[in-house]
């Protein structure tokens, strides 16, 4: 039986959640208050956390500064979709091979897997440019799917490749002596029993696909109905002055559709996150 923590044992754990929580929260509290100010209270010295004219007129108008910001935003999620579903076809089927499947050089293309995923798209972002000149794939969505889906394939397989580790081979066993086929038996005994951790797997995939567009657009598209909102965002920054209030209004705009994801499928996540985590 694990003892009780003590008053002053409590005290710290308490103090140390509280402190984590504010180095996260700070940056999304401070962002919303920016986006509730005056442009001209932004920058106000000496800073005040309530400023004067403090209201949610930014939200309306950033809708009619700029008028694409709802397909910005609906071109982003519907990237970030493609990038995941296009992601776990390729990404769940391979760790399955990994983690089931004794083959030559395994550990040399996992190893080079890992390499991949440690090399950031700027290094290579030349290469794919005219990879995708010469695909013909240039101001389309593809252009931006692609690479997003190849840049979190690595990250994938090793995810669901550690959890389809867990599942005891003997189910497949007893499936086989059945007359079952592998691919049936992949299909109706190991991927319902890895829904957890393919949830898991989708919604790090979702996010790291609606946050790691601003490259991808920005090199291989020119044009604005095409933007995801990190290339949209950028129409908010003008000659003369930067809007910075409507930038953090429109941002927290932007961050809603995956907040809500979270929100909706959070029930998965711990549950795919702590699978076999207790040992039977």
């Amino acid at each position: 039986m694990i003892n009780r923590y003590r008053w002053w044992e409590y005290l710290l754990i308490y103090a140390g959640m509280t402190l984590f929580l504010v180095f996260m929260l700070a940056p999304f509290v401070e962002a919303f208050m920016v986006s509730l100010r005056p442009l001209n209270e932004v920058f106000r010295v000496p800073y005040r956390f309530i400023a004067e004219g403090m209201s949610f007129e930014n939200y309306v108008t950033i809708w009619t500064a700029q008028p694409m910001l709802l397909r910005w935003i609906m071109n982003s999620f519907g990237i970030a979709v493609a990038v995941t579903i296009l992601s776990m076809f390729c990404s769940v089927p391979a760790a399955y091979a990994f983690a089931r499947f004794e083959f030559k050089l395994r550990g040399s293309i996992l190893a080079v897997f890992l390499v991949v995923s440690m090399v950031g798209a700027a290094v290579l972002i030349i290469p794919l440019y005219k990879l995708m000149l010469a695909a013909g794939l240039l101001n389309s969505y593809a252009a931006m799917i692609v690479p997003g889906a190849a840049f979190t394939v690595p990250a994938g397989i090793f995810l669901m490749r550690s959890y389809f580790m867990r599942i005891p081979a003997e189910l497949e066993e007893a499936a086989y002596v059945d007359g079952a086929s592998r691919l049936y038996t992949m299909r109706r005994v190991i991927l319902p029993l890895a829904v957890p951790g393919m949830v898991v797997v989708a919604v790090t995939t979702f996010i790291t696909a609606y946050a790691q567009q601003f490259l991808f657009a920005l090199t291989f598209n020119s044009k604005n109905e095409l933007n995801p909102l990190p290339v949209g965002l950028f129409q908010f920054f003008g000659h003369e002055t930067v809007r910075w209030n409507e930038i953090m209004a429109a941002s927290l705009v932007g961050v809603l559709p995956v907040l809500v994801l979270y929100v909706f499928l959070q029930r998965f996540i711990v549950a795919g996150l702590t699978a076999g985590a207790v040992k039977e």
